[in-house]
This record gives structure tokens, C-alpha cells and sequence, in this order.
């Protein structure tokens, strides 16, 4: 189910062109990308030099931004080539290799978060897992601390729908994309959530522990 390694380490290289590709055309997946992304960073901005932790931080686009503005990052990949990428632009970062469907590392869970953030990284998770997984970051927030998820979403099953038709081409039936009806359903007395569709086929989810 999940992208094995090697897979994302023969796209390290192309991956931020891949994207771009896709996104000026506004086309899926990536349509709204740099939204989605400046979207979360001016959110993370908002508390200084905040403790951020990147589930499937790639090769540091959003979070190298961050990083160059003070915050302290702590973030996990599992593609080694990715993360050398990363290390070149977050040197004093802690970057770890770790296989993003095994929860988090022991290392990180005696630390608390202002900001958990991912950006591209939890599709490949059905949403049994992406629930399992929020419920367990959630813990690992700070009392104001929230979690951002910027993702291929769709705010109904017929949107994701009609997108899947006008991409028939090219759509990837191995890839469980968020709608936000469905998994606030899942959600519901767990955490606050809120959905914000940046494009038709992206958005930010911003999910918070109950004050």
C-alpha cells in the first residue's frame, strides 16, 4: 500500500519539478500546491521560533522556510535520499529515516509540539490509518499546539469523484485522498477540525485537542 522506498528515492531528483508541472497547469494532484504549503507555513509563523515536527517532510520545501526562520524542526521521511536533500538545507534539523506507517519514533514522543504539520504525505494512508495516526499526534501537541494537514482533499465523495473522472488518465487508484465529510465524521468527538479547499483538489485540514 505504502510507496516503497526505492520508489521515492528514484523521484527525489524530479519530485519538486514533477510538482510544479502539475500545478501550474492546475491540474491533479497538485493543484494549489504552493497555496497549501504557504498556507500552513503563515499559520506555523503566527507563534515564534515555535518545536515543529514534519511527518513525510520530502526534500525540506516547506519546512527548510522554517527552519531559515528559527523554528526547530524535528521531522521524519522515509526516503534516505530525500532526506539527504533536506539535510543540505536544514543542517542542525533532526531528521529522521523511519517508515511513516509505524507511528512515530520512541525519540519523539517525549517532546511536545506547537505545530505537527504534513504536507503530501498521508494519502497513501486509508482512513482507518490517517485516524489511528491524528489520534496519536494529538498527544503529542502542546495545550495551544495544532496539527496542519495539507493534502490532496475534496470536501465530498462526488467532488473527489468528478475529479477522478476528469483525471482518468492519470489518477492513482492506490492513493486514499482525504474528504472532509467523511473523515470529520471519523473525527468527531476526537478534535476540533476545520477544512479549508484551497484548490479543486487540495486543502488544509487544521485539527486541535478540545480546550
Amino acid at each position: 500500500m505504502l510507496l516503497n522506498q526505492q520508489g521515492f528515492n528514484l523521484w527525489a531528483d524530479g519530485y519538486d519539478k514533477t510538482v510544479q508541472l502539475s500545478e501550474e497547469s492546475n491540474q491533479y494532484p497538485f493543484a494549489g500546491y504552493k497555496a497549501v504549503l504557504n498556507t500552513i507555513f503563515n499559520e506555523v509563523m503566527s507563534i515564534p521560533k515555535s518545536t515543529v515536527l514534519d511527518i513525510g517532510f520530502g526534500t525540506g520545501v516547506l519546512t527548510a522556510k522554517l527552519y531559515d526562520n528559527g523554528h526547530f524542526i524535528n521531522g521524519l521521511d522515509f526516503s534516505s535520499k530525500m532526506i539527504e536533500i533536506a539535510k543540505e538545507k536544514m543542517p542542525d534539523a533532526n531528521l529522521i529515516e523511519w517508515d511513516l506507517s509505524k507511528g512515530l519514533p520512541a525519540e519523539l514522543l517525549h517532546q511536545k509540539y506547537e505545530a505537527i504539520i504534513s504536507t503530501y504525505a498521508l494519502h497513501h494512508f486509508t482512513d482507518e490509518m490517517k485516524v489511528q495516526y491524528i489520534t496519536a499526534l494529538l498527544q503529542q501537541l502542546t495545550p495551544a499546539g495544532k496539527i496542519f494537514i495539507g493534502d490532496i482533499a475534496f470536501e465530498t465523495r462526488a467532488q473527489l469523484e468528478k475529479c477522478r473522472q476528469d483525471s482518468i488518465d492519470y489518477w492513482d487508484d492506490d492513493e486514499f485522498y482525504f474528504v472532509h465529510e467523511e473523515i470529520s465524521a471519523l473525527l468527531k468527538g476526537v478534535c476540533q477540525l476545520e477544512f479549508y479547499p484551497i484548490s479543486h483538489c487540495g486543502g488544509v485540514f487544521v485539527l486541535s485537542n478540545f480546550a
